[in-house]
């Protein structure tokens, strides 16, 4: 029966984050499904994070990370601190316009993202 609650707790937080397109980390200062505190962390392709916690990538250095055969849709979780921002970017090193902010995960299509730029907040 737990095993069931369980399954269907999860499963409703999955389908809210989706519906919303964000989730917040849990807590500041730990582990976030897998992506550790002070990275930036890519999930394989319509993967759930707390069903399978293994970021395919994770980006830990500011700068931009030029991102290859990402397409479809993924969770980016930026579980850094201290403010900095993840900006998704279309073309290598420019062209961003959308910034997830700290503590915050988002579903996104990667399909037109050839970069991340990770980047403290005051920049």
């Amino acid at each position: 029966m737990r095993r069931l609650l369980r399954g269907a707790a999860a499963f409703a937080l999955a389908t809210a984050a989706v519906l919303t397109g964000t989730t917040q980390a849990q807590a500041e200062g730990g582990t976030w499904d897998g992506c550790p505190y002070g990275a930036v962390c890519i999930y394989p392709q319509n993967t759930v994070p707390v069903d399978n916690p293994h970021p395919s990538h994770i980006f830990y250095s500011y700068g931009f990370h030029p991102i290859y055969n990402q397409y479809g849709n993924h969770w980016v979780f930026n579980n850094q601190y201290d403010g900095a921002l993840v900006e998704l970017c279309k073309s290598i090193n420019t062209d961003c316009h959308e910034s997830i902010p700290p503590q915050e995960g988002w579903y996104v299509d990667l399909t037109p993202i050839n970069s991340l730029h990770l980047r403290e907040h005051y920049q």
